[in-house]
């Protein structure tokens, strides 16, 4: 039975009409508009479906839209602009993190989501982080060393693998 939700979704209410265990996902990219959460495995293993829920990363393709209700959701859309890009994306963008782009919104919001809660993560942190996401394009090199410049260090000289 659907029921009227009100989401907090990029700094915007939202107040729509679904069955309470639509998954997230649907609700983002079908009613919202919101591409940038991708449809990968549909069971939470891939990380291409990731957004950020009350400062945490979350697979939005197995976490039900009740369970937005009340907290803060952020697409790759809420964190910055074509024009004026958030430093995760511009680490990405930099390092030319991508050749499909299919798993750049999880690996995008999976770092940032590890930078809010610690600003200064580790290399093995940032790796851990990641390990959860995949990329059949093999640009983990690349991705590496995007997250490594997002968390304000710079990556190691190209040819050089900070991945071990």
């Amino acid at each position: 039975m659907e029921k009227t939700l009100t989401l907090q979704v990029n700094g915007e209410a939202v107040q729509l009409c679904a069955e309470p265990q639509t998954p997230l996902l649907y609700i983002l990219r079908n009613d919202l508009a919101l591409n940038g959460p991708k449809y990968g495995c549909g069971l939470g293993e891939c990380g291409a479906c990731t957004v950020i829920v009350d400062g945490r990363a979350t697979r939005s393709c197995v976490f039900p839209v009740v369970g937005a209700v009340g907290r803060t959701v952020t697409t790759l859309e809420g964190l910055g602009s074509r024009n004026c890009p958030d430093p995760v994306q511009q680490a990405f963008i930099t390092e030319q993190a991508a050749q499909c782009g299919y798993c750049l919104n999880g690996m995008i919001m999976t770092i940032k989501a590890l930078l809010l809660r610690d600003p200064n993560p580790s290399d093995e942190q940032l790796r851990s982080e990641l390990s959860a996401n995949l990329c059949r394009c093999g640009t983990h090199v690349e991705i590496m060393r995007a997250a490594l410049r997002a968390a304000g260090r710079p990556a190691a000289p190209h040819g050089d693998s900070p991945c071990r």
